[in-house]
């Protein structure tokens, strides 16, 4: 496991080795002969797992395409529940494999040793009466076999790097269940908009209450509406230290005067948030009395935690969370943006807005990603591409003046004499050139502008599908250029909206 890791950033790191060699010494038993993790030489496992990559490497198709229907028919049995009758694909059913666990950021638990997960350590939810699946390993047998069904998981096992966590084997996106689901989720967001304004009187009203705590929930309140912050929770000190609103310290927040609040914290997934922002004035003053008197390493929000403001949450209105503010403010932004920014054009030319749109709700989010080691590449290669149709496009002009004016072609790179065409027919290669060049060169505006910013995630889980699915109609827009087969799947349920659907 280590050794097919050699070269990657995670084996330089001394918390992944540290973690790694003392889980290791465990599985080796206390009197074996390796002590010491410098003495260890991966070298020779490494070689032979290169060897192996180049082996799968130079499969024949055929011999790929056998693995890859084995694998399919072994598969075959655990892709499928039936739901009420109706035979529906289920989502991830499979554990992953023993292998270290890297987590994002700085996560203190990275290194350690993820164990197998046998049938012994999962709890299988079937109806009753329905016949339990059968067990893959001989000798074993499932954790617990339950039949509840309220709940939509179909199998669980906790988490062996985080015991106090759950993986889950749910249903796939694209089933009738999810679709529902997905549908309720954005139904809620919407409603929000029916009471947004006045729970924003509500908070801003709050923001000089005398009451201490009342105070912080109104800031708090609008800190996750304006800034779609999480809620956040409490962490272990095992937990990598990542921040939501309610965790905030006094050293994530820095005071700008007059009136800017700059925020600096580990976000999800050990992400970093990192924003400078104007905010109310009754705000910027809350806060600072929120830190005076406090150390760097104190809670901004001394007076909350994560539950009291998710219960005042949901006294605004049912069912209201930090997400459904996310999901609303998200949503709201894409529609608002689409609605007053898209004008007639080229199919190119609406994407390039509905992209923009779909940005601007990554940053409002923070999903964020590093620039990828080969973008810099790639981009060289976009532009000797368009530089090399640039120059096509330099000599097919130059062969339709000669054409319009009766002369020969001449000859071409290989000093064959190029085959005489109508200057009509240069004409339509004209056209389809420029064409490809204006994409190219859309495209790598497009690879630069998203460079460091993750489109997915909001489409996946905050952007109401209706909003670009009924844009898509109104503008001609082919839906397939905005969502991937995995989100036509999953979003099939959004199919059939009224083009003029507003959020």
């Amino acid at each position: 496991m280590f050794a097919v890791m050699k070269d990657t950033d995670y084996a330089a790191k001394p918390t992944f080795i540290d973690n790694f060699f003392t889980d290791w010494r465990k599985v080796l038993g206390k009197n074996h002969i390796i002590k010491n993790f410098e003495l260890c030489d991966f070298t020779p496992i490494y070689e032979w797992h290169l060897r192996e990559k180049e082996r799968k490497k130079q499969m024949t198709t055929e011999e790929k395409k056998t693995l890859r229907e084995d694998k399919l028919k072994q598969e075959e049995k655990y892709m499928w529940a039936v739901v009420d009758g109706v035979k529906e694909k289920v989502g991830n059913f499979r554990v992953e494999p023993p292998g270290l666990f890297r987590g994002r950021g700085e996560h203190p638990k990275m290194g350690k040793l993820k164990r197998r997960i046998l049938p012994s350590d999962i709890t299988i939810n079937i109806g009753k009466g329905a016949p339990v699946p059968e067990c893959p390993i001989p000798g074993e047998s499932w954790k617990e076999v339950k039949h509840d069904n309220t709940v939509t998981w179909l199998a669980f096992w906790n988490d062996p790097i985080n015991p106090k966590d759950f993986k889950y084997v749910f249903l796939a996106a694209s089933s009738s269940l999810k679709g529902q689901s997905d549908k309720e989720k954005y139904e809620k967001s919407r409603k929000l908009k029916g009471h947004i304004q006045r729970i924003r009187e509500n908070y801003t009203k709050d923001f000089k209450n005398k009451d201490v705590t009342r105070r912080q929930i109104a800031v708090a309140t609008y800190l996750i509406d304006k800034l779609a912050l999480r809620a956040g929770n409490e962490k272990d000190d095992d937990e990598a230290d990542t921040v939501g609103c309610c965790t905030l310290k006094v050293d994530n927040v820095t005071c700008m005067p007059p009136n800017q609040i700059q925020f600096d914290f580990l976000g999800k997934d050990s992400i970093r948030y990192f924003n400078t922002v104007e905010v109310e004035e009754l705000v910027y003053k809350a806060i600072e009395g929120f830190r005076a008197g406090k150390k760097p390493g104190q809670d901004l929000f001394d007076k909350i935690d994560t539950s009291r403001l998710n219960a005042h949450l949901k006294d605004l209105m049912p069912g209201l969370t930090a997400k459904v503010f996310r999901t609303y403010n998200a949503s709201i932004t894409l529609d608002g943006i689409l609605h007053e920014e898209t004008e007639d054009g080229t199919v190119l030319e609406k994407i390039a807005v509905y992209q923009r749109a779909n940005k601007e709700v990554a940053i409002i989010c923070n999903h964020q990603r590093s620039v990828s080691k080969s973008h810099e590449s790639q981009m060289t290669r976009m532009n000797e591409k368009i530089d090399e149709l640039k120059s096509q496009m330099e000599e097919l002009k130059a062969d339709l003046n000669k054409a319009k004016k009766g002369k020969p072609l001449g000859y071409d790179s290989e000093g064959k004499p190029k085959r005489n065409l109508a200057p009509e027919a240069i004409q339509k290669k004209v056209a389809t050139l420029e064409g490809k060049i204006e994409k190219m060169e859309m495209d790598k505006r497009i690879k630069e502008d998203l460079k460091t910013v993750a489109l997915g995630t909001s489409k996946i889980n905050y952007l109401d599908p209706r909003i670009t699915v009924a844009w898509c109609k109104r503008h001609e827009v082919p839906i397939e250029k905005i969502f991937n087969k995995s989100l036509l799947a999953k979003f099939v349920w959004a199919m059939d909206v009224d083009p003029e659907f507003r959020f």
